[in-house]
């Protein structure tokens, strides 16, 4: 028996929005619990952090959706609610979610105070015209200051200040009253029940026995279980093998309506056919023009992947292939390395990116890996007048045309006491103060100007260190500059090996340079020969080590005689060292790659 559709006025769709660690999951599960969607049995801590990496590491790294049951004002209400990420590597899983929806739910830690992702998703959230509720969370805890962060919010993003929630996640207070402000404050969806079907493909996975499953949000229309269905970027045609909803629990339903989420079975096999953002309609009375979609995010990291056997190439394509789907902001192509073999070069948003997606292959795929130096896209202005991206310093035309780096505007909130110490460590990293002022009496908002390579690699835990794990940044491209920019190339017994070389400024090459050449000394295991380290810009060697060789005692045998018998041997180990020094190779271990990605200060 078909169920009769949801009207659109008892429908609320919603993200949850914060800074990392102020509570979104927490909060999450209080309303499963408080509208019945989880049994007692099945409760657990972050209950839609289902990933294994999510709940090792304390965070979100998917935005995860459920839908919800609540009863206000003697009427049934139905709440679709999104859990997003907090890590600025994320920010994207946020945008997406909040495409999806009508409203935001923003929660702010009483004690911590509005952060600088708080407020890059607020702002998120303004661009497309979200209406939101603002909530104070873990008021419980001594440390807590409601007074001072509603302060904050008031003089920052503008919110009402009687009209901010004061709630704890971890012990239900004032949850059930921000339920009802939901229903209340938030407004419904406006889709066309009648029109042709719309629907938003907000998120896609692929599953070994059901194919590619997309996460949909119906704009326009219904989409039922068995309709033959097509995907308009794709020009690709299915019938939806099955439809439904995440109650938590993936629960199959008749069909969904406009204004709903949920999830709809293609069974595609081919994974490039269902991409976020593209737009799901029927074959049979298609809809006139596709949404919007999602602007594609821009990588600012790049790094090789490659597999530690050859023979797993093609594993680790399509591995890529399949966590590409789930994950839009991954980008990758095939890349060839003398000293790797076959492989990828892959882009990410940030090195928390990087790390998730490299776990994620080894966990869920099995995949042994060897990752190269990462390194952030650089711009070729060429001799033309034309304009080239440079993804790897082995991409590096000689002579070098003129290069610029990209330069980003970074937020950054700190405590006042710690003003004076990330100040400085900015100004280290070629930083270019444009404002400065005080959020409270104790909380400073520096906005600085950074060069992007200075910003991606380190500068979180540094900063983390300088100011006692209480600052906190957001950051966004601004502009191209040309920049003093030279490449290091590092050659092993005269032999460049392109896969160490990197790009630096020219004031800071020699340094790092030297840097590289010691921890390949240590890396490296000593031969029957020496071993010369070097590092160089263009023919001009800038730093040198040696390994030393391995030496052995070819007069053990000799017994008395005449001394010149011992120098004969010992000149003819020498001619031998000579001779393999020329025709030998040195084999370079996959830790010594590993050792160049740490950059010590």
């Amino acid at each position: 028996m078909m169920r009769e559709p949801v009207r659109q006025k008892h429908i609320r769709n919603f993200a949850i929005i914060a800074h990392i660690d102020h509570g979104k999951s927490t909060l999450a599960d209080r309303f499963l619990e408080l509208c019945g969607a989880v049994e007692a049995r099945d409760r657990r801590a972050q209950r839609l952090d289902s990933m294994e990496l999510e709940r090792e590491r304390g965070i979100t790294i998917k935005a995860q959706t459920a839908r919800l049951q609540w009863s206000a004002n003697g009427e049934d209400y139905v709440l679709n609610l999104l859990d997003t990420p907090g890590h600025v590597d994320f920010a994207y899983e946020v945008s997406r979610s909040l495409a999806a929806c009508e409203a935001a739910l923003v929660i702010v830690d009483a004690a911590q105070g509005v952060e600088a992702q708080t407020l890059a998703n607020i702002y998120a959230a303004l661009e497309q015209d979200l209406e939101m509720i603002a909530a104070l969370n873990k008021t419980d805890l001594p440390a807590a200051e409601p007074e001072r962060v509603r302060g904050e919010l008031v003089d920052t993003v503008g919110f009402d200040r009687d009209a901010v929630f004061e709630i704890s996640a971890k012990t239900g207070q004032g949850v059930a009253a921000l339920l009802d402000a939901v229903v209340a404050r938030l407004p419904p969806p406006d889709g066309k029940a009648d029109a042709p079907l719309r629907a938003l493909i907000v998120d896609s996975w692929y599953d070994s026995f059901l194919g590619v499953v997309i996460l949909v949000r119906v704009m326009d229309g219904d989409v039922r279980r068995g309709e033959r269905l097509r995907l308009l970027a794709a020009g690709a045609d299915f019938d939806a093998a099955e439809v439904g909803h995440f109650t938590p629990r993936a629960t199959s339903a008749d069909a969904l309506h406009a204004g709903e989420i949920g999830y709809v079975v293609t069974g595609l096999r081919r994974i490039e056919d269902a991409r976020i953002g593209d737009t799901l309609t029927r074959r049979s009375f298609p809809c006139e023009a596709a949404l919007a979609g999602f602007e594609q995010p821009k990588p600012v990291v790049f790094c090789g992947l490659f597999p530690a056997s050859a023979d797993d190439y093609a594993k680790l394509r399509a591995a890529l292939q399949k966590l590409a789907l789930n994950d839009a902001s991954l980008d990758f192509e095939p890349e060839d390395s003398p000293a790797l073999g076959f492989g990828f070069r892959a882009g990410f948003l940030g090195l928390l990116h990087l790390e998730v997606v490299v776990a994620r292959l080894e966990r869920e795929f099995g995949m042994e890996l060897v990752t190269t130096a990462p390194s952030v896209v650089h711009r070729l202005r060429l001799r033309d007048g034309g304009i080239s991206l440079l993804h790897s310093p082995a991409e590096m035309p000689d002579p070098p045309p003129v290069i610029e780096e990209p330069w980003v505007q970074m937020t950054l909130f700190t405590p006042k006491e710690c003003l004076g110490a990330v100040i400085t460590l900015c100004q280290e990293r070629r930083g270019e103060q444009v404002d400065l002022s005080f959020a409270s009496e104790t909380r400073a908002i520096l906005v600085y100007r950074l060069p992007l390579h200075e910003t991606v690699f380190d500068f979180h835990d540094r900063l983390k260190s300088v100011s006692g794990g209480l600052a906190s940044y957001d950051y966004r491209f601004e502009e191209w500059r040309e920049g003093d920019l030279v490449k290091v190339s590092i050659l092993v017994n005269g032999d460049p090996v392109e896969a160490l070389s990197f790009i630096s400024e020219r004031s800071r090459a020699e340094a790092r340079g030297r840097q590289v050449c010691l921890k390949l000394k240590e890396e490296i295991p000593r031969q029957l020969y020496k071993v010369a380290l070097q590092a160089a810009i263009g023919g001009k060697v800038i730093a040198r080590e040696t390994v030393s060789a391995l030496r052995k005692d070819v007069t053990a045998k000799c017994y008395g005689g005449d001394v010149t018998r011992k120098r004969k041997l010992l000149e003819k180990q020498k001619e031998g060292k000579k001779r393999m020094r020329r025709v030998g190779e040195v084999e370079i271990p996959h830790s010594a790659f590993l050792a160049v990605l740490k950059r010590d200060d």
